[in-house]
């Protein structure tokens, strides 16, 4: 059942892909709000090798799409930083416009970037794993605490309730708390894949995000 969870999320993903292009087109290109195209760009892919390893089978071939997974994991994820700030940006907070706020921006999303590589993707090892009708290759043991998920996490949350005091919206934190208790509550359910439906709810509140501030933005000129 997992195959076919995973290719719905993929064609999601897409939706909502091909819904922020239509943003970018429509409101600008220039915004370091779209850098949220490439995660959703890298969440396609990576539901999309997930739904496809048992049609393809176990072999060199596989094992480097799935390797790409932890790649691009590793460089889009926490772009959500640059998102974050960027949203934050948008309530009219002058210090993160200013040389020294975009700066720690961009060296704390840096820092993430190395922090995944580091702990997680150089001398990346993987092995094949089958989980609930899922053929993929799994990384090798253990590297202690998700230092980069954390911190986006962190980001995200300190953006939305930004948002939620002075424009009044809500949706941002509300869908990085359900994708926070998603990760931390176990369900009882033999899946996966139904857990990931929480960071497709958070995906969704972030390019819900977009639009009220392109439409906002837009509406202040």
């Amino acid at each position: 059942m997992d195959p076919y969870i995973y290719g719905l999320y993929s064609l999601a993903y897409l939706f909502l892909f091909l819904w922020g292009l239509k943003l970018s087109v429509q409101y600008g290109f220039f915004s370091w709000l779209n850098v949220l195209l490439l995660v959703t760009f890298g969440l396609i892919y990576d539901n999309l090798v997930l739904s496809m390893g048992s049609i393809i089978g176990e072999g060199p071939f596989l094992e480097g799409l799935n390797g790409m997974r932890y790649w691009f994991h590793a460089f889009f994820t926490p772009l959500l930083i640059l998102f974050s700030a960027a949203a934050v940006r948008k309530t009219g907070i002058h210090w993160l416009k200013e040389r020294t706020g975009l700066i720690l921006t961009g060296a704390f999303t840096l820092a993430m970037v190395i922090a995944e590589l580091i702990q997680n993707t150089l001398g990346l090892e993987l092995e094949p794993a089958r989980n609930y009708g899922v053929l993929s290759y799994e990384s090798t043991g253990s590297h202690g605490p998700p230092i980069m998920i954390i911190g986006v996490t962190v980001a995200l949350l300190i953006a939305g309730v930004i948002l939620w005091k002075k424009l009044k919206w809500k949706w941002m934190a509300v869908g990085v708390i359900l994708m926070g208790i998603g990760s931390a509550v176990p369900i009882p359910i033999d899946s996966d894949a139904a857990t990931n439906g929480f960071e497709l709810i958070l995906l969704i509140s972030l390019w819900a995000t977009k639009a009220f501030l392109d439409k906002r933005s837009e509406q202040a000129v």
